[in-house]
């Protein structure tokens, strides 16, 4: 673990709500407690257990789906999940958010996405770099502050993007919506669309215009695919063809097949897929087989906070599961950089970053 939390990782498939710390939910819980939304008790014992059953996972996520209705709570949660992202060595991080409407607050698609920023400008304790034009090439492993004392002290640096999220609930026209945000809103780090929601709920039919508009706009597309055994979705999104997929979980035959022919990198979330029944065990995931296939891979969290997990603990329990050294996990780490939806810029800035890490570790 203390390899894991000292290399530098990219996070590219992270939900802001699933990612919210369990002393925030905790204490935003008990406040709707003491207004009568909510009765605490039936929550407690669930936001401080860490070994969480499905059913207690999907109860934690109803209880998040109350308490994230505000902007306060949308730029408190945000910059906390970036700072404790920062806090582990992640040095890129992808977010991903579905924009809430609110209307008894005066809640829109956008205001949420306003809070999100705001969040990400409140945050002083590391050096977040969201905006496109936030490159410093002098420095791309931190900046520099003055303290107290007057003392030059480095401060660590993440750079962070967004990603805007289809919920399979929504309308074609709620779709579209979210599509036409992310166009307005690319000069704050928004580059690109996902798709996600409960996997069983609506039509591919229905996000597919939505998804070509963004497409053909330059917005990034990466889609939750695979998570419950649906080959006839699994195999339209494929024939789509985003720059990455989520999970992965229950493709099979021809599209298993089409997967690798088309070599699209899989975002690889094993504490979630194991917690939400998706795979059995670590023994027979996907990873092992698209790994010795050399397929593009990218580890990644889904949701830290419900999973009580972090990018290290993942990075780490790979590296147990399926023997891989720390030159694998390096390796592995350093590879997700290709799959990112940044510039070439931050692509190199990134790789500079991991150089260093080399040099100064001696790898």
């Amino acid at each position: 673990m203390e390899w894991c939390e000292s290399m530098p990782k990219v996070e590219l498939h992270a939900h802001l709500n699933g990612s919210i710390r369990d002393s925030t939910l905790l204490e935003l819980a008990k406040d709707l407690g003491e207004k009568g939304v909510l009765v605490f008790s039936d929550f407690e014992h669930v936001i401080l257990k860490s070994d969480r059953s499905l059913v207690e996972v999907f109860k934690l996520f109803d209880l998040i789906h109350m308490v994230t209705t505000d902007h306060t709570t949308i730029s408190r949660i945000t910059r906390e999940v970036i700072e404790d992202f920062a806090s582990e060595n992640v040095v890129y991080i992808e977010l991903r958010t579905t924009p809430k409407k609110n209307k008894s607050i005066g809640m829109s698609k956008r205001s949420y996405m306003e809070a999100v920023v705001d969040g990400l400008k409140s945050i002083n304790s590391v050096d977040v770099a969201f905006m496109p034009h936030d490159v410093d090439a002098q420095s791309p492993l931190n900046s520099m502050s003055i303290d107290n004392t007057c003392n030059v002290i480095p401060r660590k640096r993440i750079y962070v993007r967004l990603l805007l999220s289809i919920d399979r609930r929504e309308t074609t026209e709620d779709a579209m919506e979210t599509v036409k945000l992310a166009l307005e809103l690319k000069d704050v780090g928004v580059v690109g669309i996902d798709l996600s929601g409960n996997p069983i709920v609506g039509e591919w039919t229905t996000f597919w215009p939505a998804l070509q508009f963004a497409k053909e706009n330059g917005l990034a597309i990466t889609l939750h695919c695979g998570e419950v055994p649906n080959p006839k979705e699994i195999q339209a999104m494929l024939d789509f063809w985003p720059q990455r997929i989520g999970h992965a979980c229950f493709f099979e035959g021809d599209n298993w097949e089409k997967l690798k022919h088309l070599n699209i990198p899989v975002e690889i979330c094993l504490t979630s897929n194991i917690r939400t029944n998706s795979i059995s065990s670590l023994d027979v995931h996907h990873f092992d087989d698209l790994y010795k296939a050399n397929h593009p891979l990218v580890i990644c969290t889904d949701d830290s906070g419900v999973f009580s997990t972090s990018v290290s603990k993942e990075y780490s329990l790979a590296a147990s599961a399926f023997g891989l050294g720390k030159k694998e996990m390096f390796q592995l780490a350093r590879d997700a950089i290709e799959f990112i939806f940044a510039d070439n810029e931050i692509k190199k800035i990134l790789n500079q970053v991991f150089d260093s890490f080399v040099t100064n570790l001696a790898l």
